[in-house]
């Protein structure tokens, strides 16, 4: 059987407003200027210690993370949609393949979103930021995932939308599809892999027809 690893936002969901309005509110609890809506999006995918740090803070980080983390609960469901066809795409791929999760995202804020969402009894495995000492692009939380799955090297693939995806799973020696439906441009993809896809529901279908 084939082992699927989704990313999360930009890839299954959107929950960009929930996440701009988190940033804004942080720098705002701090009594600092946030960053446009823009910049905060261009880092989307990396964990929140790194967003803040390549935004520009002052003081500790930790407070920001914080402050962040303790708005975007509240808002959170209400903010964050299934993208087009990311519901079909996890219930053909379930057909064929065992799932999981990897992202940056904390695990407790995702599978209180994908059980919200209604999708999270499809997925056995959830790797979230906290469960990992090196998150994406580090090929650590592949592997913490596949160990969990027993899965196995060559027929295990990752679905993502940002390079961060894309180049854990080289460096986790397995095959990927690059999404553009997220924050990630086709042209920075190509760079990782040729395997290209508009969302995750033609992603599950080219991994479907693909040793």
């Amino acid at each position: 059987m084939k082992t699927i690893l989704f990313d999360l936002d930009g890839t299954l969901i959107d929950s960009t407003d929930a996440i701009v309005e988190g940033f804004e509110v942080a720098y705002d609890s701090l009594g600092q200027i946030p960053p446009n809506k823009t910049d905060i999006i261009k880092h989307v995918g990396y964990p929140l210690e790194i967003m803040f740090e390549r935004l520009g803070m002052r003081g500790n980080v930790a407070d920001y993370v914080r402050a962040y983390k303790e708005h975007y609960r509240t808002i959170s469901k209400a903010k964050t949609t299934l993208l087009p066809f990311a519901k079909e795409a996890i219930d053909t791929a379930s057909q064929y393949a065992q799932l999981g999760i990897v992202t940056t995202k904390t695990s407790r804020f995702s599978q209180e979103l994908l059980e919200h969402l209604g999708i999270l009894n499809y997925f056995k495995v959830l790797i979230g930021r906290e469960n990992v000492t090196h998150p994406k692009p580090d090929p650590e939380p592949i592997y913490k995932a596949m160990e969990q799955l027993k899965a196995k090297k060559q027929k295990t693939w990752m679905i993502g939308d940002t390079i961060l995806d894309i180049d854990a799973a080289n460096k986790a020696g397995i095959k990927s599809v690059g999404v553009v439906c997220g924050y990630g441009s086709r042209q920075e993809l190509l760079r990782y892999t040729k395997n290209i896809r508009a969302d995750a529901y033609e992603a599950v279908y080219f991994i479907r027809d693909n040793t």
